[in-house]
C-alpha cells in the first residue's frame, strides 16, 4: 500500500442544492460512507490507518463538518441532518479534515473542465 492511499469521488449530485457550501456538504455526506468503508477495509486487511483525511476547499463547508449546526447560519439551519453525519465522525476521530486550495486539489482534475491561461 505504500506511504497511503487516494480516492477520488466524482459523480452527480441527486439533490439540487441552494449554496455552493450546501452542495459541498452534500458531496461529502455522499462520499462519507465510501471514505469511512475503505478505512475500515484497509484496517481489516492488517495495515493500520493513521490518518484518513478529507481534503476541501470550502472553508464554510469545512466549519460545518466540523462543528455541525453549532456553526450554521440562519440559510444553513435547514440542511438535512443526514448531512452532518461527517461532524459526527470528525468527533470520533473516524475522519480528520483539512483546508486545501483549490488549484491544489487533485480531484478536481477529475470533475471540472480545464481552462486555458
Amino acid at each position: 500500500m505504500g506511504e497511503g492511499g487516494l480516492q477520488i469521488i466524482s459523480k452527480k449530485q441527486k439533490l439540487n442544492s441552494r449554496s455552493l457550501t450546501e452542495a459541498e456538504l452534500i458531496g461529502v455526506g455522499d462520499a462519507a460512507t465510501q471514505i469511512l468503508w475503505t478505512k475500515l477495509f484497509v484496517e481489516a486487511q492488517g495495515y493500520p490507518v493513521e490518518e484518513n483525511i478529507l481534503y476541501q476547499d470550502n472553508k464554510s463547508s469545512i466549519l460545518l463538518e466540523k462543528n455541525g449546526r453549532d456553526s450554521a447560519g440562519k440559510p444553513s439551519q435547514a440542511l438535512n441532518i443526514r448531512y452532518f453525519f461527517m461532524t459526527d465522525q470528525v468527533k470520533k476521530g473516524n475522519v480528520t479534515i483539512e483546508y486545501c486550495p483549490t488549484e491544489k486539489m487533485w480531484g478536481d482534475f477529475m470533475s471540472k473542465p480545464l481552462q486555458g491561461q
